[in-house]
């Protein structure tokens, strides 16, 4: 299957954890395979919030520069870096240089959990705690509790 995803500012508010109306994302998934790619370009400045999930990812950054939070440590990343990232291990990335920060995110199933550990609060949630997690299903869009 080829698809090609329209990025689409990170304002859903049904997700008032990670709001980012600078930057853009899509996702893309097959029904028939097992694996999902979140496509996104973090604007200057913004960053994804630190979160966990129970399964493995790997990020592909291939444009921009930023750092990417792995547990306890911060590595630079940029063009042709490559993060793996261990179920539960605490990540995010912040975008620190001047332009767009792209980075790919694969995940071997469609069903994605999601915990957030920080957030970008949506207008009006900036007191909140982070919402209890969640799972994904990237062929459907159907968020249930984890």
């Amino acid at each position: 299957m080829i698809v090609r995803p329209e990025l689409e500012p990170i304002v859903d508010p049904n997700d008032p954890d990670d709001w980012r109306p600078r930057s853009r994302w899509a996702l893309a998934a097959d029904p028939d395979v097992g694996l999902t790619v979140i496509l996104e370009e973090i604007a200057p400045g913004d960053r994804i919030p630190l979160h966990r999930h129970r399964i493995d990812e790997v990020l592909v950054y291939d444009g921009g520069r930023g750092e990417v939070v792995l547990g306890e440590t911060h590595h630079e990343v940029g063009a042709g870096s490559v993060a793996f990232v261990a179920a539960g291990t605490p990540h995010g990335t912040i975008n620190t240089g001047s332009e767009s920060l792209r980075v790919r995110a694969f995940f071997a199933t469609c069903l994605i959990d999601i915990e957030y550990l920080e957030r970008n609060a949506a207008p009006g949630t900036e007191g909140d705690a982070p919402q209890p997690p969640v799972v994904y299903d990237a062929r459907t869009g159907e968020v249930t509790a984890a």
